[in-house]
């Protein structure tokens, strides 16, 4: 059985903790990818074996700079990105059957001179996957994202009728073929309150949303909407949907957060290989105290499980 790569993110931050708990308590195999010392030091401090159960392995990337718990160093950032060169290639190379990401500190990576985005934009990147797309699992939810890490007045213009098609078209192909809802139903949010109110509030519905969900249902996807956001995601009306689109970053994910934070699951929809994550970031304040919550590590492991082996071999 294939390993499923697990990238140990910020070494400063929880990542490498969560990533070695997840690991030990899943009873698959698994590779982390990190500073050997770094996981060793981790391993010992929260009381772990090590060396790791034989279902765990590490592969060795060494730190640049010896780290500090909780300070990110800016001189570790290409070491951060080369834990995700390593999976990305482990996994089309077939060699690992997933890659599930611990979180890094964006700021520290542009810090270094390097222009960073997010993992979803530089997986695009590494994989030349002309769209993919951002969803959360948690919750009994799945949300997908139009646009995902823009300064909010960034978000209506990047908002294209084709931009709005293809998110929809990558999403509903994963839904069926990665998590197998055959007939796969989408709610697509609006953009403004109240969806525009008849175009009195912005008429991006009517120009823009309103005409990609027509397009996307004249090609057999079960899309409908625009609808307003506030009562979309009302509890018993978003739970009867397969997934939600919600047009920018926190439209969507502060209900599913709420909904799951911790348990939750990042998706990137539209890549040639199977990427999970966590719902959170670094949480520096609780880096080397021992106390990180693995959860959401461990509900990504078992998604990418599921996922690679509904991909096939």
């Amino acid at each position: 059985m294939r390993p499923i790569a697990i990238t140990t993110g910020e070494p400063a931050g929880i990542g490498p903790e969560i990533a070695l708990r997840a690991a030990c308590a899943c009873g698959r195999s698994c590779v982390l990818l990190g500073d050997r010392a770094l996981l060793e030091a981790t391993a010992r401090s929260i009381g772990l074996p090590w060396p790791l159960p034989p279902s765990c392995t590490v592969e060795h990337e060494p730190l640049v700079q010896p780290v500090d718990a909780g300070r990110p160093d800016a001189r570790n950032a290409r070491y951060v990105l080369r834990l995700l060169d390593r999976a990305v290639y482990g996994c089309l190379q077939g060699e690992m059957a997933a890659m599930v990401t611990a979180p890094l500190q964006k700021a520290t990576i542009n810090e270094a001179g390097i222009a960073f985005i997010g993992h979803t934009e530089y997986l695009a990147a590494a994989t030349g996957a002309p769209t993919v797309v951002m969803m959360l699992v948690g919750g009994g939810l799945r949300v997908a994202l139009a646009t995902t890490h823009l300064a909010l007045s960034q978000v209506p213009a990047a908002i294209t009728r084709a931009s709005l098609g293809a998110v929809l078209d990558v999403l509903a192909h994963d839904l069926r073929i990665r998590f197998g809802i055959a007939h796969p139903h989408i709610a697509v949010a609006g953009l403004n309150p109240h969806s525009g109110e008849g175009g009195y509030l912005g008429r991006e519905e009517i120009d823009v949303i309103a005409p990609a969900i027509q397009d996307a249902r004249a090609r057999g996807i079960d899309a409908d909407g625009p609808w307003p956001a506030d009562t979309l995601f009302v509890p018993d009306r978003a739970l009867r949907q397969d997934a939600i689109v919600a047009m920018y970053h926190d439209q969507g994910l502060a209900p599913l957060k709420f909904a799951s934070f911790g348990r939750g699951v990042n998706v990137t929809l539209g890549l040639p290989l199977v990427r999970t994550s966590v719902d959170h970031g670094t949480a520096l304040d609780l880096a080397g105290t021992g106390r990180a919550d693995a959860s959401s590590m461990m509900a990504a492991l078992e998604l990418a499980a599921v996922l690679s082996a509904a991909a096939g071999p």
